[in-house]
């Protein structure tokens, strides 16, 4: 049993040094803009996604926030994992209450 805890606590651990610190508090409604890194042969750039937050899902360094935009009458959902390395920024910019 004591093993097992040491186990969890060394994940743990392993988790909190990926957490990003600098991230927005992002609640569902908020209209945001996310920066995610592409990379295309060898150059890397950042490319915006902006769009409305509705679902924000799991805790911790599993967190997901899927967020939705219309494009040409088309709705297009994309799903984030926050604290991916690819996620270069989160920026809201505008808040709503849902």
């Amino acid at each position: 049993f004591m093993v097992k805890l040491n186990k969890q606590q060394a994940i743990d651990n392993l988790h909190t040094s990926f957490l990003k610190n600098d991230l927005p508090s992002i609640l569902i409604g908020d209209n945001i803009r996310v920066g995610v890194k592409i990379i295309e042969g060898n150059k890397e750039r950042v490319q915006f996604y902006e769009g409305t937050v509705i679902a924000k899902k799991n805790s911790s360094i599993n967190t997901t926030i899927t967020v939705r935009k219309v494009l040409q009458g088309i709705g297009v959902e994309r799903i984030f994992l926050i604290h991916s390395p690819k996620v270069a920024s989160i920026e809201i910019l505008r808040s709503s209450k849902v």
